[in-house]
């Protein structure tokens, strides 16, 4: 809104007025508001989402390497110079992994997520045998005797 105001007798001047008011300043903070309250959690579970791959893989590369230990050595676990593959898995991206029941015939190979994938956990055994053994709640029922790797599916 602009103002015309006197500043000498003979002489005159515009003066204009600028900013927003308190209503526009609330309904874009409310926007604002309405637009973060979906987009965040969408954006949480697109992060977890293509974060699990980094488990699933290494559980099926790892699973490939002990197979082919044992096709060599007729055995899962260590043999004179052959480490098993069990013994030297690499951490990959959020998930750590442990091997347990490691016999000669028989291993489960676990990963355990950590940070935004804390309550994930995988497992797999010689029998390839697949399970969820934890998941974020609302991202399916655990166990599962599949890999959860969507919000909501189920095996």
């Amino acid at each position: 809104m602009c103002l015309k105001e006197k500043i000498q007798p003979k002489r005159s001047a515009i003066r204009c007025e600028s900013g927003f008011t308190l209503i526009e300043v609330m309904i874009t903070v409310a926007i604002i508001g309405i637009l973060a309250a979906i987009a965040i959690p969408q954006y949480t579970d697109y992060v977890i989402r293509a974060s699990l791959p980094d488990a699933t893989s290494t559980l099926m590369a790892t699973r490939a390497r002990m197979e082919q230990h044992f096709q060599d050595n007729r055995d899962y676990q260590t043999v004179g110079g052959f480490t098993s593959p069990c013994a030297a898995i690499a951490n990959a991206g959020k998930f750590s992994f442990a091997c347990s029941n490691l016999t000669a015939t028989t291993y489960t190979i676990t990963a355990t997520g950590s940070g935004i994938v804390a309550n994930f956990a995988y497992t797999i055994n010689q029998a390839n045998t697949q399970a969820t053994t934890s998941v974020k709640s609302g991202w399916g029922t655990a166990p599962a005797n599949c890999w959860l790797t969507k919000k909501g599916a189920t095996c």
